[in-house]
């Protein structure tokens, strides 16, 4: 029987394994560090106090910060056919008659291009890049003003908040940098989050917010949502099955994209 590890030890190995994987299960670091679950549970309640990382529904995950805000169209390329699908299934969530926000960024960009043009709705956003490959969607659509950012391709400032405030949204699909159960959801830049908290407070229905899987566990600098503040995610099939978990348990559903295959008809 090999010798029980220390505490320094396990949390080290805890942490080892966390930078390869980012989300890890309780029970497999028990049988990881051959310890009982509540030394474990002991663990991470400590690594959590230090920043290191973000306990979960059955586990934890790594606490990941992301600092700056990268080019627009470097993020274009980071899971590109993930995106594709996560705004192909957002937009059959609206539904007619439905007034939309939108926020920027390329996951948001990929819900404005998938909206039925026939659609009866009227949808507002401060998302240049949408905007500018929509030409003459059908459906109404009124860009927010504003101060143009371009590292986002998005408006924002005074004159966007005071438009926003002049309307009211029954439903606010987000676009997010970072989601996690402690820090909500979360944006590099003030700016925009300021134009994403606006829409919230004028959202009289369901905040549904749109992310990959590599978002879940990132903190970035500004906050615009606690999580009970989201009423329902969409990501992709890679998202994390003890995250779908952990936000049921705060009575969030997780809608997952997947490719739809069909069988070769033989006959």
């Amino acid at each position: 029987m090999s010798k029980p590890l220390i505490p320094a030890q396990r949390r080290e190995r805890i942490q080892e394994y966390l930078a390869v994987h980012q989300i890890v299960r309780t029970v497999d670091l028990c049988q990881m560090l051959e310890t009982s679950e509540a030394t474990v549970r002991r663990d991470l309640e400590w690594m959590e106090q230090k920043g290191i990382l973000e306990r979960t529904h059955g586990g934890a995950i790594l606490n990941q910060r992301m600092i700056l805000e990268q080019e627009y169209q470097q993020r274009v390329q980071h899971h590109p056919e993930e995106k594709r699908r996560i705004g192909e299934l957002a937009a059959s969530l609206i539904e007619d008659g439905d007034i939309v926000f939108i926020n920027s960024g390329t996951t948001a960009t990929q819900v404005l291009q998938h909206i039925r043009r026939d659609s009866r709705i009227t949808v507002f956003t401060n998302n240049v890049s949408a905007v500018m490959d929509l030409g003459n969607p059908g459906f109404h659509y009124y860009m927010t003003g504003g101060e143009f950012q371009s590292r986002s391709n998005s408006l924002a400032g005074r004159f966007a908040l005071d438009n926003l405030g002049l309307v009211y949204a029954n439903k606010t699909i987000l676009g997010v940098d970072g989601i996690s159960l402690k820090h909500g959801c979360t944006v590099p830049t003030n700016p925009e989050a300021e134009v994403v908290r606006k829409m919230i407070e004028r959202t009289k229905g369901q905040v549904i917010v749109v992310a990959d899987h590599s978002k879940w566990g990132v903190v970035s600098n500004f906050q615009i949502a606690n999580i009970d503040e989201v009423d329902k995610l969409v990501s992709d099939e890679r998202f994390d099955s003890s995250a779908v978990e952990s936000l049921a348990a705060h009575n969030i559903p997780c809608l997952l994209a997947n490719f739809i295959t069909t069988q070769p008809d033989v006959n």
